[in-house]
């Protein structure tokens, strides 16, 4: 029985949405890509008009639209927790209120508003927040049964879930609620270095090689307790988002011996040494769940949603302990990602619809290349209306070689092709590409086209077939969510000294040390977080690490997401070029189009942008 459900996640950061026919994701995207503001949080109706154009329906076709989370049940968490905290939270309930009230409330209204029908039904379903992230897991992974695991800062109440998934069924089994939260823990020092929470969490991951777990024992012993069954609770003494605005209180500043680092100021000996012990005990963490979900569910394999899910360095440590076999991580797991986990639970839930696995044995995200895509003729109107000059190069061969060149000679590239990537990594449909052996290439990419922070890490896109090379990968890595090590005989000593002073700070130098010899990729701990890329899911992004192969003899590519800090990754020809041109980047490749710096007109910008976007 064909069905066509439409799900929506909204209002809180990353709305979304995602559109299911007979099972099979048809369309899939962030609303931050359309609207150009980052992690947009408004209803996503530029996103929702894209996947009814995408699947070439109207909106009265929908036979089901589901929103991702029960709003009732997070109001009955904000006044609960309001009643608990007495008048020191009425800011916060001031806050929150609106929100729950105001907005989610009438998410009927806004489908209605926005798409003019809420479908058949006539009217909107919902899920629990943590059902949608396991169901983005459990469906669209490779495995016939898994156990689930979904951790994030909260969702209505639960803020940790155990379960299990066989063929089309989910079940959650058990939960961890909030105010007790790991993604909550690793936001809180987030904020204590002085990067912005829901986005900064990148940023805390990548400072962690640079320090040394030295707290880690104090965050166990005062700010979360993990027991021998995988549980754990908060000490939440320690916490400010109970009852006001800040993630920590005095008492955390007394803990670790002063306030918060200033956003923007520079990075301490502390702050590399917090990142690296709360890092220690997220992973920590995460492996005591798992082992509790392999001995509740017994299962084999296990998938992984949920923002703490996009932790890569706890990802490879879960992957590499052989708790399980395998494992499978949502690419989009935060919350844009519950717009298809809500989708997919109600096509195989509500409507008892059944699962329809890929006959080769992969998963059915696609690569999750589910965005939009721009046609030549497109691209070349686009090109012509603004006389922007451009070098055609409709043979697909002829063209990986001109661009392979362009980096093997240094240039940074950026790469537009295809459909938009779904969730918060690029995978070389709209990436910034550059040459792995550089020595600088991560300062530059960093410091001149990025514009961010000079220690941040780049991943690598390596061919898949020749990832062991390079990697100790166990598998593939097709979403860029596993951090695993550069090979041995790759790798190079590091200066002896270089981070044992308490106060040298000075991360370029650190940065520009090399480390193996693909040095722009390989983060001072020897790890990297890879892509690996396979010809099925992105032929031409593979043609052009073949290529790219072919005249240096490495088939590895920096590959870091086309935007620069504080932009969304860019879904248009406009916002490519727009990007391509406010930075330093020496070629943009817009499909069959070459574009070189040097030939394009002067580009018109209003105002220093680069200031516009602060702690992003």
């Amino acid at each position: 029985m064909s069905k066509t459900i439409l799900g929506i996640s909204a209002f809180y950061h990353d709305s979304a949405a995602a559109l299911v026919q007979d099972g099979r994701i048809v369309a899939a995207a962030q609303e931050e890509r359309f609207t150009r503001k980052r992690h947009d949080p408004r209803f996503p109706a530029k996103a929702i008009n894209y996947c009814l154009e995408e699947a070439g329906i109207e909106a009265e076709d929908l036979d089901a639209v589901v929103f991702y989370d029960k709003a009732l049940d997070t109001w009955d968490r904000i006044v609960r927790n309001c009643m608990h905290s007495g008048p020191a939270s009425a800011e916060t309930f001031a806050k929150a209120a609106p929100s729950v009230l105001g907005v989610k409330a009438w998410v009927h209204d806004h489908v209605q508003h926005a798409i003019g029908s809420v479908g058949k039904l006539g009217r909107v379903l919902f899920t629990e927040h943590h059902m949608a992230h396991a169901a983005s897991a459990f469906y669209p992974s490779p495995f016939k049964e898994a156990a689930i695991l979904t951790l994030d800062g909260v969702g209505e109440w639960s803020t940790t879930s155990l379960g299990f998934g066989q063929d089309a069924s989910v079940e959650l089994v058990e939960e961890i609620d909030y105010p007790h939260s790991l993604g909550l823990l690793y936001s809180a020092i987030t904020y204590y270095c002085g990067f912005k929470v829901n986005s900064g969490e990148y940023k805390l991951m990548g400072l962690a090689p640079y320090g040394r777990p030295i707290y880690a024992q104090k965050i166990k012993d005062h700010l979360i307790d993990i027991k021998p069954d995988g549980s754990y609770r908060l000490n939440l003494d320690y916490f400010g988002y109970i009852d006001g605005d800040r993630m920590t209180n005095d008492r955390f500043d007394e803990l670790f011996g002063g306030p918060a680092r200033e956003p923007e100021s520079r990075i301490r000996r502390r702050d590399m040494d917090l990142a690296a012990s709360i890092q220690a005990v997220t992973t920590e963490a995460v492996l005591g769940l798992a082992r509790r979900a392999r001995q509740t569910t017994g299962a084999r394999h296990a998938v992984l949603a949920g923002g703490v899910a996009l932790n890569c360095v706890a990802n490879g440590e879960l992957l590499r302990s052989g708790i399980f076999d395998d494992i499978w991580i949502q690419p989009a797991a935060g919350d844009a990602g519950g717009a298809l986990g809500a989708a997919l639970l109600t096509h195989h839930v509500y409507f008892g619809q059944p699962r329809q696995m890929p006959a080769d044995g992969r998963d059915s995200q696609h690569g999750s290349y589910l965005g939009p895509a721009y046609s030549a003729g497109e691209i070349q109107a686009f090109l012509n209306r603004h006389d922007y000059p451009a070098e055609r190069i409709k043979d697909k061969e002829q063209r990986a070689q001109v661009v392979a060149q362009a980096l093997a000679e240094g240039k940074v590239v950026g790469f537009f092709s295809g459909r938009m990537e779904f969730g918060p990594r690029s995978l070389g449909a709209r990436s910034i590409l550059g040459d792995a052996r550089g020595r600088e290439t991560q300062s530059k990419l960093n410091l001149q086209i990025k514009y961010r922070e000079s220690f941040r890490p780049f991943a690598p896109a390596v061919l898949a077939e020749d990832a062991r090379i390079h990697f100790e990968l166990k598998g593939e890595s097709p979403y860029m969510l596993l951090v695993a090590p550069v090979r041995e005989d790759k790798r190079l000593p590091i200066m002896p000294g270089l981070f044992e002073s308490e106060t040298d700070d000075d991360l370029l130098r650190v940065v520009n040390q090399p480390r193996s010899d693909l040095p722009a990729i390989t983060h001072v701990d020897y790890s990297a977080r890879i892509q690996t890329v396979d010809a099925r899911d992105q032929p031409e992004f593979h043609r052009l690490l073949t290529a790219f192969k072919s005249l240096t003899g490495v088939g590895v590519l920096v590959n870091t997401s086309f935007n620069v800090r504080g932009e969304p990754i860019v879904c248009s020809p406009k916002d490519a070029y727009t990007c391509f041109m406010r930075t330093e980047m020496d070629v943009l490749v817009l499909e069959e189009f070459v574009l070189r710096k040097e030939q394009q007109p002067a580009f018109a910008d209003s105002g220093d942008w680069k200031k516009e976007y602060g702690n992003d």
